[in-house]
């Protein structure tokens, strides 16, 4: 039989920062993605209500399922301020998620994780079956994470370790092999309502409960319609992602820093909207290349820029729109979607 302490050691060696273990059971939380669904917080992640029975119960994502083995890998770069975004500078620097500013997670992680499968099953003396999953694949790590002792879920929904904080991949191994499994940890949120009073589009609407299709993450990510006009001037300068309820987590004050190369990217975060604006589609790949930014069309991030240049508050800025990329006939193809167009022109109206 494979020593748990062992598979935790050689997780740690591969590159992971955290490794537990939890029993592959049908937990009372995993009931509530149903509900939420029935909420219609969802939007149009359709693909969620797809696979909601799946979610459901990880047996039914690996049917011999016996234990769920849970990674961390902390993926911040940058000193914490607990304070949110106060940055000073360009008043149309972007903002891009700190997940996504190095190499694309899923594919790193994967890897990883089948190397540890592969350790796994050189030293098992019979044989067994498991399967890798990171969040494109249909688990609720967050659940099994709280379960394996990673962390708590915290009341803006990201997993929360007393140590390391929340700025941390989640992904794991559901496997047949019957391990000792980790006390689940201890929720250490106490009554601070920090993320819930943050978020500026109302998110959080309760403790652990997240309307996505009010969330900057969602909105920049997810949506392929119109950005909501009322939400538009909350989005500020988020062009990928949002990170403000995890800026201001107490947990967050002094977070470790990676130092593993993988999370190093090249200069995404902090760029002038207005320049990548003008610049061609073939540009605005290269900029994203390799990142997780390139699950969510060139368009989507016109009109995520269009939008951060109609919050910059700068009015010069407004005949910037006037040359959309230097694409074919002057117009980068990405900038000829409806709702770019949207952006654009509501952006000019912001900025008169």
């Amino acid at each position: 039989m494979l020593n748990p302490e062992a598979i935790k050691q050689r997780a740690l060696e591969i590159g992971f920062d955290l490794c537990g273990i939890a029993p592959a059971r049908d937990f009372p939380e995993l009931k509530f993605l149903s509900e939420w669904l029935a909420r219609g917080y969802a939007g149009e992640m359709d693909y969620l209500e797809k696979s909601a029975s799946v979610r459901a119960d990880i047996r039914n994502f690996l049917p011999s399922a016996r234990s769920v083995i849970v990674m961390g890998t902390v993926y911040n770069t940058e000193q914490g301020s607990g304070i949110g975004d106060q940055r000073s500078g360009r008043p149309d620097a972007i903002k891009v998620a700190r997940y996504a500013r190095g190499q694309d997670y899923h594919k790193v992680i994967e890897d990883r994780l089948l190397e540890l499968i592969e350790w796994m099953e050189d030293r098992s003396p019979a044989p067994f079956e498991a399967a890798p999953f990171v969040d494109k694949h249909q688990v609720q790590e967050r659940v099994f994470a709280h379960h394996a002792g990673i962390g708590w879920i915290g009341k803006n929904s990201c997993v929360i370790n007393h140590e390391l904080g929340s700025w941390m991949f989640l992904s794991g191994i559901a496997t047949s092999l019957v391990l000792e499994p980790d006390a689940p940890a201890l929720d250490q949120c106490g009554a601070c309502t920090q993320c819930i009073d943050a978020c500026p589009t109302g998110a959080l609407v309760d403790a652990r409960e997240l309307d996505a299709t009010r969330c900057i993450s969602y909105l920049t990510i997810e949506t392929e319609a119109d950005i909501p006009e009322p939400l538009r001037a909350q989005v500020g300068n988020h062009a990928y992602g949002c990170d403000i309820c995890q800026d201001v987590c107490p947990w967050n004050l002094a977070p470790p820093i990676s130092t593993d190369p993988v999370w190093q990217g090249p200069a995404r975060d902090g760029r002038s909207a207005s320049q990548l604006w003008q610049e061609s589609d073939d540009e605005l790949h290269a900029m994203i290349r390799g990142s997780a930014m390139t699950y969510v069309p060139l368009s989507r991030l016109r009109r995520n820029v269009a939008t951060v240049i109609g919050n910059s508050g700068d009015s010069s800025l407004a005949g910037v729109l006037e040359r959309p990329g230097r694409g074919v006939r002057n117009a980068a193809r990405s900038t000829l979607t409806p709702s770019v167009q949207v952006a654009v022109e509501w952006a000019r109206q912001r900025l008169r």
